[in-house]
């Protein structure tokens, strides 16, 4: 669908991210391995995500995801009060990820997206 963004992001723990970074491949944090899927968030959605999942974590990582790259593997599900949300249905290579970096926050205490280059 034209109206859905083209890039998605993954919260990544630090030990998940040196994974994506030296094997260039991505299985799945335990719950998406659980569930047969790799969960992403919209811009919109992420922080959401992060107050539910990842609460009083240090060291997470955000990848922002290519998800044109992914082709057919990326489905739409609704999830959290019926949103739609980006689900790969294959490992994450490294090759997707357009940008990431450790999850920062600005000012204004909002997450800042990782900025390629």
């Amino acid at each position: 669908m034209a109206d859905r963004p083209v890039v998605a992001y993954k919260v990544l723990t630090s030990p998940e991210m040196t994974a994506l970074e030296h094997g260039g491949l991505f299985a799945g944090a335990p719950v998406d391995l659980a569930d047969g899927y790799i969960h992403l968030s919209t811009a919109e959605q992420l922080e959401e995500t992060v107050s539910k999942h990842f609460a009083g974590q240090d060291d997470l990582h955000v990848v922002t995801v290519d998800l044109p790259v992914l082709g057919d593997a990326v489905r739409w599900e609704p999830s959290r009060g019926g949103a739609l949300f980006p689900h790969i249905y294959a490992p994450l290579p490294l090759s997707a990820v357009l940008a990431y970096g450790p999850l920062r926050r600005g000012e204004d205490g909002l997450i800042r997206l990782p900025i390629a280059g």
